[in-house]
């Protein structure tokens, strides 16, 4: 039916034809006041009328409106011709029905009630049988109920539609959001692996040329440096190990069971810098109230990156400040430090070795876009009298997540 419509509306008009031509042999009130079969016969002009009114029904999906016109013409002109009387109003009732089905509401109201009302009034007034004939009620009722029947399809198409295009845009959505949360999951990993290479490899490459410089000289403190070594390269390999084991299935062995690191552990970061010779003083509220996860973790990494920042590009006489503070419902977190050549002779000596190399990453890149994931802000800039600051302010209540 959908791949031949026109063969079907064919098949349609054939059946609509029969039914006309038989029904022109009843006699709705023949003997007794029974319909009797053969009574009457349809003469040449009736079965012209049929046959025109059946064979523009075959166009009836093409120019509805059209055969809808074509059908009430040649139904009003078998009411005028008088007796005999054949049921021609038939095939109008189903182009009634076309037109109902293909339009809109209001467009159904008025061609409609247009069709009822001529039809009937022309049976009635200029029509061969009394105006209270059945067959004219008969006209009314048929025309009535072939509007009513094609506006309920068309309702019931589209409310169809209307959920299968529903259907179709939500499994566009869960497409779209599947994409979405891949690309941000691979935007945490990839800045969860910024932070832990650029903060110890870092580290390594400055206690590696320590090792360097003072390995005549002071092998004691070369020893010191290369454990640092050491040390730095184990985390550092624990800390990618767990990062990329986020990526193995719930059912793979060897996943990550040890949780995130957070402030919890900020004592231990800071001792890093220290013994790579970056002075850190960190100030800090002493609440037992702990953080949510995603902000305990944003701001251990933005305090890693800030301190790995300011060991590379700060200057050797350099020395930070960190400080972690409670207000109200947010956790500001303020990273300072002198710049290259500050004077503070209070500072501990550095420990000797080469000059920091000038670099060009991702990391505050990383840093703004961790509080901005969270509802937070992140800034970074030159200090007045020399220095950088960076100064993150992160929501203590996340989406998805309270306190």
């Amino acid at each position: 039916m959908r791949r031949h419509p026109l063969a079907m509306d064919a098949v349609l008009a054939l059946g609509v034809l029969v039914a006309m031509v038989l029904g022109s042999f009843v006699e709705p009130s023949g003997i007794h006041g029974r319909p009797t079969f053969g009574t009457r016969t349809p003469d040449l002009p009736s079965l012209t009328l049929m046959l025109i009114g059946a064979t523009a029904l075959v166009f009836r999906r093409r120019r509805p409106k059209a055969v809808l016109a074509a059908t009430c013409a040649v139904s009003l002109i078998e009411l005028f011709a008088g007796p005999p009387r054949a049921p021609v109003p038939m095939c109008a009732v189903v182009a009634l029905y076309t037109v109902a089905a293909s339009t809109d509401r209001p467009t159904t109201w008025r061609v409609g009630l247009l069709t009822m009302t001529g039809l009937t009034a022309v049976a009635m007034l200029v029509g061969p049988l009394p105006w209270y004939a059945q067959e004219n009620l008969g006209i009314f009722a048929w025309t009535g109920m072939a509007a009513a029947a094609g506006d309920a399809v068309r309702s019931r198409r589209a409310f169809v539609d209307a959920i299968r295009e529903r259907a179709e845009r939500a499994e566009r959505t869960r497409e779209e959001e599947a994409r979405r949360r891949v690309a941000e999951e691979r935007l945490r990993i990839a800045r969860d692996l910024h932070d832990v290479v650029a903060h110890h490899i870092a580290l390594v490459n400055v206690q590696a040329g320590v090792a360097a410089h003072v390995m005549d000289k002071r092998p004691d403190q070369a020893k010191e440096a290369l454990a640092h070594v050491r040390e730095a390269s184990r985390s550092a390999l624990n800390e990618l190990r767990a990062t990329v084991g986020l990526l193995r299935q719930s059912g793979d062995p060897e996943a990550p069971t040890e949780p995130a690191p957070g402030l919890g552990v900020l004592d231990e970061l800071v001792d890093t810098f220290r013994h790579a010779g970056l002075p850190v003083e960190v100030a800090r509220d002493r609440t037992d109230a702990p953080l949510p996860a995603s902000v305990d973790l944003a701001a251990y990494r933005v305090i890693q990156e800030a301190l790995t920042n300011v060991r590379k590009h700060a200057g050797p006489d350099a020395r930070a400040e960190v400080s972690v503070v409670r207000v109200g419902r947010t956790v500001e977190i303020t990273v300072l430090d002198a710049g290259a050549g500050a004077a503070d002779t209070a500072a501990p000596a550095p420990v000797p070795g080469p000059a920091p190399e000038p670099g060009g990453g991702h990391g505050l890149l990383g840093m703004r876009e961790r509080a901005t994931a969270l509802g937070g802000t992140c800034t970074a800039g030159p200090r007045f009298g020399g220095g950088w600051r960076v100064h993150a302010i992160l929501p203590l209540e996340t989406a998805g997540e309270e306190r």
